[in-house]
């Protein structure tokens, strides 16, 4: 890297810390609600900017990619079918969420079924965002940043030393927005690097097809779809990652748990100064999510025309980065994906303080503490869990080439049991906690069976959404033979303004149709035929 890509990275990484430092210096930070939840004053815009950027990472940059160079367009069912999932969220969960006044997921299940519930599903999320996040977002990242700006040469170290150093700047910037500033600095820097992201991600792919298409980035996409076009078609096959038949089986489930009910995510909405604005922000990032194809995916395939296959497809991304990108510009979009890692750790990091010390420290430990004591101890459990984090993600590159995939399958674990728990609470008033608990137990203990031990042939996708049906007929049968005594009332606890958007039904609609519309295009009855 010359001078001039260091100067750009450091000047707009540091223009993110000073907005944001100016926009959250007033807060509130000695209560739970302000540290936690941003005193419940996002706005859509914020909430809308942060759950994008929560959401994007270097893992899915790369690795969506290296699905498009490798495959075709049919990874984008988990960027574009996010979209009919936040519609549903805003539609359905949000606003229960805010009636209920709830400041962690769990809570509700300590109203709905009881405590022993919440506490199984808070272990739940702590270990998926434990193990199962917070390492690997360091490591991708760190891996994505030191290969795609030779991080090695510039500092002169080996490449191991490299990763060790990467994720130790990252982690340790990350856990200064998460611990010191609250979920309000969270969301303000994500909706700034959100936009830096936007623009360095859109760029990418522009300057690859006008890289084919001799200037024109027109006659570069033409150049796709005359060589190649079955790699834009969408709709995939039993062999491709994402096969279409899954979009109606588990991917809606994953997607709603994702949207709707994943700590990290969910508490930028609860966090939302009124319902208005929660749901608008929803679904302002519905419609961002219908452009993710555009630098997730289509990146991956100009990188297939442009080099062949001649690499492996996880160096297709940092290829064409390498290939199209002007030097003045690296250190811009090296501060970009910095961002993008930065908040999606300091985002899962600063959930899982809050469910640490909303759901068991407090609880058990220090149930009178006051605030003040609360936020001060969550600090320091932040620091040790980033400690932790950032001395096991390097530690990753020794384990075997299938490691992202084995994470894949264990966020099965968790996520369509924690979410079919949580619907059936809100969708009945009888059934009680013993068919929650004989839910979860079994909906894990088939799931583990069907992939560590018996091969069923099935996609992962597919078996969730088996053991959703089961395990939802399980639970209305159990709360037919033996109901709870009383019938469960959702009661308005009046955190805030429940005043829906006027918009939010028309909007809504009109994302799920665009989002049917992206999918036609990207078919054998649009451009791949």
């Amino acid at each position: 890297m010359g001078v001039l890509t260091i100067l750009s990275f450091l000047f707009f990484t540091l223009l993110v810390a000073l907005i944001s430092y100016f926009k959250t210096r007033k807060e509130d930070l000695e209560t739970s609600d302000g540290y936690f939840l941003g005193g419940r004053s996002l706005t859509a815009w914020v909430i809308g900017g942060s759950l994008m950027l929560t959401n994007l990472s270097t893992e899915q940059l790369i690795g969506l990619n290296a699905e498009g160079y490798e495959f075709n367009m049919s990874s984008m069912g988990w960027e574009v079918g996010s979209a009919i999932a936040l519609v549903i969220v805003a539609f359905y969960f949000l606003p229960k969420y805010l009636k209920g006044g709830i400041t962690t997921i769990p809570d509700f299940l300590e109203e709905r079924f009881d405590s022993a519930t919440k506490q199984f599903v808070t272990i739940l999320f702590l270990f998926g965002f434990i193990f199962n996040l917070l390492p690997p977002i360091l490591y991708s990242g760190a891996v994505a940043l030191s290969t795609m700006f030779n991080v090695p040469e510039m500092l002169g170290v080996s490449s191991t030393t490299a990763l060790w150093i990467t994720v130790w700047v990252v982690g340790t910037v990350g856990s200064l927005y998460a611990i010191f500033g609250g979920l309000k600095a969270v969301a303000v820097s994500d909706t700034i690097n959100g936009i830096g992201l936007i623009l360095g991600g859109l760029l990418i792919p522009l300057l690859g097809l006008m890289a084919l298409g001799d200037g024109s980035p027109v006659t570069g996409f033409r150049s796709i779809m005359d060589n190649t076009p079955e790699k834009l078609n969408a709709v995939g096959g039993e062999s491709d990652p994402v096969p279409f038949g899954t979009m109606f089986t588990g991917m809606i489930l994953v997607n709603l748990y994702y949207w709707g009910m994943s700590q990290h995510i969910m508490q930028r909405a609860i966090a939302a100064k009124n319902l208005k604005e929660g749901q608008k922000g929803l679904l302002i990032a519905a419609f961002l999510k219908l452009a993710g194809p555009i630098f997730l995916i289509l990146p991956g395939i100009i990188a297939y025309n442009m080099f062949g296959a001649n690499m492996t497809s996880m160096e297709a991304y940092p290829a064409l980065v390498n290939e199209v990108l002007p030097l003045p510009l690296v250190g811009f979009f090296a501060a970009v994906l910095f961002g993008a890692i930065l908040s999606s750790f300091n985002s899962v990091l600063n959930s899982t303080v809050t469910l640490i010390v909303l759901n068991i420290y407090k609880p058990y430990f220090k149930p009178n503490a006051p605030d003040s004591k609360l936020i001060r101890d969550g600090k320091v459990i932040g620091t040790l869990l980033a400690i932790f984090a950032m001395s096991v993600a390097p530690l990753i590159a020794l384990v075997p080439q299938g490691f992202f995939q084995y994470l894949q399958m264990v966020n099965g674990f968790y996520n369509v049991p924690i979410f079919t728990v949580i619907l059936i609470g809100y969708l009945t008033k009888r059934v009680p906690a013993i068919a929650a608990k004989i839910s979860l137990v079994l909906f894990i203990s088939v799931y583990a069976t069907t992939q560590l031990f018996w091969d069923t042939g099935l996609h992962f996708l597919h078996i969730l959404a088996v053991m959703f049906v089961v395990c939802t007929l399980l639970m209305l049968v159990i709360g037919k033979i033996k109901p709870r005594e009383t019938a469960y009332k959702l009661e308005d606890k009046k955190v805030v303004d429940m005043t829906p958007w006027r918009l939010v039904y028309p909007v809504g609609f009109a994302a799920v149709i665009a989002m049917l519309i992206v999918f036609l295009i990207f078919s054998e009855a649009g451009i791949a035929a």
